[in-house]
């Protein structure tokens, strides 16, 4: 029965993975400080004896005997993300020192929840983990961009010098059950605003793409990454490589929904990338791994969720500038 650690594991990402390990017979050590989530994800976990909360930050020293370590403890959404950016950063860096620290004195395997926001605004698509990316380390996005960038760093810097066993997924956009209704994220944004009849709010001309996986294929693909022996030789991509125009997103929502919103164009914000693709043969070659759920079907599935969330009361929406101007990721 192997020992896991997951920080973040509250949540959207970090709650899936938590029940996928619990699933085949693992014990889990959930660690999370709630700032941007609460126990909602978990809580139907309560109940495992093989499972256990600690209510911390990542960014303290962590005592614990473990076998295998999955670091997701950052808010992955710019409005979430951008609200204490001083906070992002070291959660991103100090957080990355803390289960490194405690990889290295288990021997442990850890994994690292990179993102597709390594590639800042590529002038490559599809985006491949040989680019470096075109990031600006001066601007909203960049407490986000590089916090990520200099946990990749650490990771290495503690493989080559310390033989510590890492694993890095550079994860593109991922939607599903558990998102946050007002976390700032294209697909839960949309999806709220149809089942509300709300105008739904497109920034920019809305030609600008996304290439969206869905979580459980996600999830999926790190498990993956975690398990293969031996590891790739450095960051892996995982996500989705089928591109869609956030505009046409907003339609398919529209459709899925039966919604009566309208499309509203707002100003793109500041450093968003104007197109967002994976290049997957990576994963595909060393994981034999690639995302299997068609976007309608999830978002079908993603839909039918907030519709349950809505009906039971457990998110009550609103409209206040903090919505009306959420980013999208």
């Amino acid at each position: 029965m192997q020992k896991n650690l997951v920080t973040g594991g509250a949540g959207f990402l970090g709650s899936h993975l938590c029940e996928r390990l619990l699933a085949r017979g693992d014990r889990v050590v959930c660690l999370d400080n709630f700032s941007t989530v609460d126990d909602r994800n978990i809580r139907a976990l309560d109940s495992n004896p093989s499972f256990r909360l600690l209510a911390r930050d990542v960014v303290e020293p962590i005592h614990l005997d473990v076998d295998a370590i999955y670091n997701f403890a950052c808010p992955a959404s710019p409005r979430r993300y951008q609200a204490d950016p001083i906070q992002t950063l070291k959660t991103n860096v100090l957080g990355a020192l803390s289960v490194l620290t405690l990889a290295d004195r288990n021997r442990a395997r850890v994994f690292q929840a990179s993102t597709s926001e390594i590639y800042g605004d590529p002038e490559v698509s599809p985006q491949p983990e040989s680019y470096w990316g075109r990031v600006n380390p001066f601007g909203p996005r960049a407490c986000y961009d590089e916090g990520k960038r200099a946990a990749e760093t650490l990771f290495y810097d503690y493989h080559q010098r310390c033989g510590v066993d890492i694993r890095i997924a550079r994860i593109f956009n991922t939607y599903g059950p558990r998102m946050g209704a007002e976390d700032g994220r294209v697909v839960s944004n949309f999806v709220a605003q149809a089942l509300t009849n709300e105008t739904i709010t497109v920034y920019g001309d809305g030609t600008q793409t996304r290439s969206f996986c869905y979580v459980e294929d996600l999830v999926d693909g790190i498990s993956r990454l975690m398990e293969v022996s031996p590891a790739p030789p450095g960051p892996v991509n995982l996500g989705n490589d089928v591109e869609i125009t956030i505009r046409e997103l907003a339609e398919t929502i529209i459709d899925l929904t039966g919604s009566a919103s309208p499309i509203e164009h707002l100003p793109l914000p500041v450093d968003d990338p104007k197109r967002r693709r994976p290049d997957i043969s990576l994963a595909a070659r060393t994981l034999s791994w690639a995302p299997r759920t068609p976007l309608i079907e999830g978002l079908r599935r993603t839909i039918a969720y907030f519709e349950d969330t809505f009906t039971a009361g457990v998110v009550k929406r609103r409209k206040d500038d903090a919505w009306a101007c959420a980013l999208f990721s």
